[in-house]
């Protein structure tokens, strides 16, 4: 039996689990979870042994793209994004109001199945996923419908393992007090990639976006591409790690980071900069044909939001559970317009481009965290 892609078995695992814990909108319907999880019973289905599972199972294609976690504050859900499109959403528990939840930009940092608290008495935090240094993670939990953590995203379990086998190294996540999606958007200013349509660059560029999430490179965040057959039999796998392009007008400065670590830096010309330009997440999506324009999303995060009053409130306040509204892409095609990058900087930028390459434009500085092992770290509040 082929082994299955991660993606398959997470949407395997969640779907048999049942509507208890997470609903999903578009994956196909398996009933199996390879390893020491045993299936849950569906609905017309009888309850399988582990091996009849795995006879039964198919494989199917990896992720097509970049995968982004977006938490809500105030609808206290987790959403899961590949490559644009809405796969799972969960419920989760978040920080009170004396431990808050920061909101902003994060990746995945580092992993761990089985962890224990540095800070508060050895709390076990299962399928721990980091985002910063300093204690905050997403980890399986008790989620009882309102804020109740010291900062941390609680997941429900099953939701938290699959999820844990899913994500990598720097997938992208993205705290906001409303509910954000992504939004497909085009802009003359999106970096595009270099490399002429057809070459082996492009050729590989490709491939990256097919393989990027599945990788089992060296470094988690890389990514291994096999050779076009036009290039020299017995060459190396070539290695596409995405890169991260920070421009700030607080700092009027465009940074650049690849696999966690920095490249350079480059001051910008920002029209008006006196004005405010939001913070907005724009992510390269999977390469397609030739000469065909890379897709871009971008998320936008809101400016401002009401603030939590006590933590009463927050126990009896229900959770809103209300769909996603499609966001419009004009703010954040004004904000790219209002930016002047110099040419030699997008020509470079464009020679790194890869899928889940992405582009973070926010008012603010970089977080304090910034820095050895991580992506860019952006707090909006």
């Amino acid at each position: 039996m082929r082994k299955q892609t991660p993606l398959i078995a997470f949407t395997a695992f969640m779907l048999s689990a049942g509507i208890a814990h997470a609903q999903f909108l578009f994956w196909p319907q398996y009933r199996f979870w390879p390893g020491h999880y045993a299936p849950f019973k569906h609905k017309h289905h009888h309850r399988q042994t582990n091996s009849e599972s795995a006879k039964n199972a198919r494989p199917e294609d990896p992720p097509k793209g970049p995968l982004q976690i977006i938490i809500s504050i105030a609808d206290q859900r987790v959403s899961l994004f590949d490559n644009g499109a809405l796969i799972a959403r969960s419920s989760v528990s978040t920080g009170t109001q004396g431990h808050p939840t920061p909101l902003g930009v994060f990746s995945v940092i580092s992993k761990q199945r089985w962890h224990r608290s540095n800070i508060y008495s050895a709390a076990p935090m299962p399928y721990m996923q980091r985002i910063t240094w300093s204690g905050i993670a997403l980890h399986a939990g008790v989620v009882p419908g309102h804020p109740a953590s010291h900062g941390c995203i609680r997941l429900k379990n099953d939701f938290a393992i699959g999820l844990w086998h899913l994500t990598k190294r720097g997938t992208r996540v993205i705290i906001a007090h409303d509910d954000v999606q992504p939004v497909e958007i085009t802009n003359p200013h999106l970096f595009q990639p270099k490399a002429v349509s057809g070459s082996p660059e492009f050729q590989a560029a490709t491939v990256a976006g097919k393989s990027t999430l599945v990788s089992k490179a060296e470094t988690p965040e890389a990514t291994s591409l096999k050779v076009p057959s036009s290039a020299p039999a017995g060459a190396a796998p070539k290695k596409m790690i995405p890169i991260s392009v920070f421009v700030s007008r607080k700092l009027s400065k465009l940074f650049v980071r690849q696999g966690f670590s920095p490249l350079f830096d480059v001051a910008v010309k920002i029209e008006n900069p006196e004005e405010p330009l939001g913070t907005h997440v724009y992510t390269a999506m999977e390469f397609q044909s030739e000469g065909a324009p890379i897709r871009w999303t971008v998320v936008s995060i809101p400016d401002e939001f009401p603030r939590i009053e006590g933590a009463k409130k927050e126990r009896e306040a229900p959770v809103k559970q209300t769909a996603l509204s499609v966001p419009s892409p004009d703010k954040a095609n004004a904000v790219l317009n209002r930016i002047e990058i110099p040419q030699d900087t997008v020509e470079r930028i464009s020679e790194l481009l890869t899928p889940a390459s992405s582009l973070i434009i926010s008012d603010n500085g970089f977080g304090h965290e910034t820095g050895k092992d991580t992506d860019f770290i952006v707090v909006t509040h």
